[in-house]
């Protein structure tokens, strides 16, 4: 399947690394004009010109905002003001006891992690629904369907995507526009990465040995047994963002390596 989004403007929130770089990344190379955000202009224009130098790309541009406030997606969305396709993946996590976490932690979290989509999503939907065509899609977890008792305020966060994204998605209703969510399990991005080598050089081990005994310890449901790389997450969005992906809505993707024991 080649998957070409040529004249497909696409907006990735907290792209500059991580997952979100690599979906900008794969964006680009199927060549949709990608628009990568974070909050720091250096790491924005160092992003851009990572992306622009791995090859053939649509047009690749940049807008510094902080999404977890009111005041910078209204930022952002006077600088863009309309995209076909809305990838919202900015978002943070921390390891922390439910008992140790202030008010104030779960006000943050719901603000970055969901409020951020919401706002974003209720500024480009209604012109993607003018134009009949769009594509939402929330970067949600497992965590979402398997709360992690150490990162409780994460987890909710990433259900009420799932609620988010799913009720969005009742608003598309025959037109040509989708609203999905995708759930990653544990994924090697640079922050994963640089953990792993440190647990790799405590226990003398290569950072391969060291990333399948950290799955198999701590998501031993995982039928993958080692952690996903960014690249192999951007693939299913990049997909779901697609022309191709015409009858994917409302559906809660999972990329998480079979951790999730359910069958539905």
């Amino acid at each position: 399947m080649k998957i070409d989004l040529s004249g497909k403007t696409a907006l990735v929130t907290g792209s500059t690394a991580g997952i979100g770089h690599a979906i900008a990344k794969g964006l680009a190379a199927a060549s949709a004009n990608v628009v990568v955000n974070g909050r720091n202009k250096a790491k924005v224009d160092a992003a851009v010109a990572a992306i622009a130098g791995a090859g053939p790309v649509g047009k690749i541009s940049g807008i510094a905002a902080d999404v977890s406030t009111a005041a910078g997606c209204k930022e952002l969305v006077a600088a863009l003001p309309d995209v076909d396709i809305l990838i919202n993946n900015a978002g943070i996590f921390e390891p922390k006891g439910f008992f140790d976490i202030p008010d104030a932690d779960w006000s943050r979290y719901f603000e970055v992690n969901v409020m951020s989509g919401i706002r974003l999503s209720r500024a480009y939907m209604t012109g993607m629904l003018k134009r009949n065509w769009g594509r939402i899609v929330f970067i949600s977890s497992e965590s979402a369907l398997n709360i992690p008792k150490e990162m409780i305020h994460y987890g909710m966060t990433k259900t009420a995507q799932l609620s988010v994204s799913r009720g969005l998605a009742e608003l598309t209703r025959g037109t040509a526009v989708t609203v999905n969510s995708v759930l990653p399990g544990p994924t090697l991005s640079e922050g994963v990465e640089t953990f792993v080598k440190e647990l790799a050089k405590q226990n003398n081990q290569s950072v391969e040995e060291a990333a399948s005994r950290f799955v198999k310890q701590h998501r031993p449901t995982s039928l993958l047994e080692r952690f996903a790389s960014v690249e192999e997450i951007a693939n299913m969005v990049v997909y779901v963002s697609s022309k191709e992906a015409s009858v994917t809505n409302g559906a809660a993707l999972r990329a998480e390596g079979g951790i999730i024991q359910t069958i539905a």
